[in-house]
């Protein structure tokens, strides 16, 4: 393990440190691009938490000129944070938004500092107290003194931000009364966080976001100085962990529904294995250790640093490090569960056979919410077949008025019906309502996502999962027929159709290539290839039953 985080340092050793240019910066305001300055931000976090890794475990000082050059370039950023989440044009010293990466960044500057102290005292003295200045001004002050929205929200932003403000306050605080007053501000964050949570513990936002979501907040309730506020073993906490290998599908796949950026791997072993052993969560533990083997964490671990977060989460890996014998003495066992139901959230999940389905209900109003109730994806084999696309590189557009232009949000690019030529709506208003639930069998009322244009009175659709294949059930009644009602299904096989059947007389089938609407994050989860199978419904009554099955 030692040799794997040495090598991945050595190959910063000497490399210059990047400053980071206004110019891009103001692109996210000037063309909506983001990705540019986040890929040259986090790629010079990246060269940080690559050397202060190295210089941890091997203790030579090798790293350390490299590293106390690092820090100095960071203490003359403006501003630690990305422009998506910056008001102006470009950073100014006298705005410090305490935003994702503000924190994350300062985090990351903390526990190098906590590991590192000695040396870099031996250098010198002012380093340590050059990083409790700046994280004071950029973070401490700031967080304590305004009240932001987050506070109270029930989303990432919360726990994301609280913990590593929470890191910075017990390294770098030396106000004792600012110091109670975060420690308290969290706690009550935290505690917001957690009550806003459904009680099924489903994370609205997908699997992909749940790692820093109820993830974060463990690392918060794990800091904590006291946390005899929280129980930890409370029933809500413990749903909350288990989201994670109940959206698990096989292959390293699991279902990605909302912004999912990734539909593989999104599961951290630097935190599922922890979080697992706090909660003393057999499955979770053991799938922590099956995750951190099948990625060989214990010969390459650097691998999987690399890749643990936007940039490395190294306060993450220290602790995951410090149960690094207790990993080692884990069964790993992937967590192949056969049926979870979300009741809040409307998901199941179903696996018979070599077929797994997950089937969604909720509303369109979703954090990161896409236009997708009532959708299904089906894998066989632990491969994808019909498929939710995810989310593509995000903009200034993604998280504007006008977010539902963008076609991945759009239910006629989700496994959907498209009733008289209309797709869904989005809004909390717009959801689905369930008429009944059993072990692989969810049927759902769909018709309250569509808006008025739609004119449909019910659409009762059923998901049924059997050890031959996936069946589907549209059981319809419109008030009026307008146009050709269309059954869209998204998948990555050009072959698809052929795993599809159904009654030729009831629907017409054609298959369009929309490979050309992938960007690069997008081809970089499935591919180069994406298409849409559309099964136009042949007749125009306006009460109708269709049903197909996949095989």
């Amino acid at each position: 393990m030692k040799q794997s985080y040495t090598v991945y340092g050595e190959q910063y050793l000497g490399k210059a440190w990047t400053a980071l240019p206004w110019t891009v910066f103001a692109e996210n305001k000037i063309t909506g691009n983001r990705v540019n300055y986040e890929g040259i931000c986090f790629e010079k976090r990246r060269h940080l938490a690559a050397l202060v890794m190295a210089e941890i475990v091997e203790g030579k000082g090798r790293f350390m000129n490299d590293i106390i050059d690092g820090i100095g370039s960071f203490c003359e950023e403006t501003w630690w944070g990305i422009p998506a989440h910056y008001g102006k044009r470009i950073p100014l010293q006298e705005i410090q938004e305490v935003d994702l990466f503000n924190a994350e960044t300062a985090s990351l500057i903390v526990w190098t500092r906590y590991m590192l102290e000695k040396q870099l005292d031996a250098f010198s003295p002012d380093i340590c107290q050059r990083i409790d200045r700046e994280v004071e001004q950029r973070i401490l002050k700031p967080a304590v003194a305004n009240n932001y929205w987050w506070k109270t929200a029930g989303m990432n932003w919360n726990p994301w931000i609280c913990s590593n403000w929470l890191a910075c306050v017990l390294i770098c605080e030396k106000d004792e009364a600012r110091k109670a007053e975060a420690i308290a501000q969290i706690e009550k964050a935290t505690h917001a966080f957690i009550d806003a949570y459904p009680e099924d513990g489903g994370c609205d936002e997908g699997p992909g976001y749940w790692d820093r979501a109820a993830a974060s907040m463990f690392e918060v309730l794990r800091l904590l100085p006291d946390a005899s506020h929280f129980d930890a073993q409370a029933e809500k906490i413990k749903k909350m962990a288990a989201y994670s290998y109940k959206t698990y599908i096989g292959h390293d796949y699991c279902v990605n529904f909302a912004d999912a950026h990734e539909n593989k791997a999104v599961q951290q072993v630097n935190i599922v294995y922890p979080f697992g052993y706090w909660l003393n969560d057999k499955t979770m533990r053991e799938f922590g250790a099956y995750l951190g083997r099948t990625k060989q964490v214990l010969t390459q671990p650097a691998k999987l640093y690399d890749k643990s977060g936007n940039f490395p989460t190294l306060g993450r890996e220290l602790f995951f490090l410090r149960n690094i014998r207790d990993f080692i003495a884990e069964k790993p066992q992937e967590p192949l569960i056969k049926d979870a139901w979300l009741p809040n959230l409307q998901i199941m999940t179903a696996r018979r056979g070599g077929h797994f389905t997950a089937f969604k209900g909720g509303h369109n109003g979703e954090s990161h919410n896409h236009n997708d109730v009532g959708s299904f994806i089906v894998y066989v084999d632990g491969e994808p077949l019909l498929i939710d696309p995810g989310v593509g590189e995000y903009t200034a557009k993604t998280f504007s008025n006008s977010r539902y232009e963008i076609w991945t949000m759009q239910s006629g690019y989700h496994n959907l019906p498209q009733i008289n030529g209309t797709d869904q709506q989005d809004g909390k208003a717009f959801g689905a309502k369930v008429v009944s639930h059993q072990n692989g069998k969810l049927t759902l009322d769909i018709a309250g996502a569509y808006p008025q244009e739609a004119a449909v009175k019910s659409w009762k659709r059923t998901v049924t999962a059997t050890k031959s294949g996936v069946s589907v059930t549209e059981d319809f009644e419109l008030d009026a027929y307008k146009a050709p009602t269309r059954l869209m299904l998204m998948t990555t096989n050009r072959d698809a159709l052929k795993h599809i059947s159904y009654n030729a007389n009831q629907l017409e089938a054609v298959i369009e290539d929309i490979s050309n609407q992938l960007d690069p994050l997008l081809q970089g989860m499935w591919g180069k290839e994406m298409y849409r199978i559309v099964l136009t419904v042949k007749s125009a009554k306006t009460k109708q039953q269709i049903k197909y099955s996949i095989k």
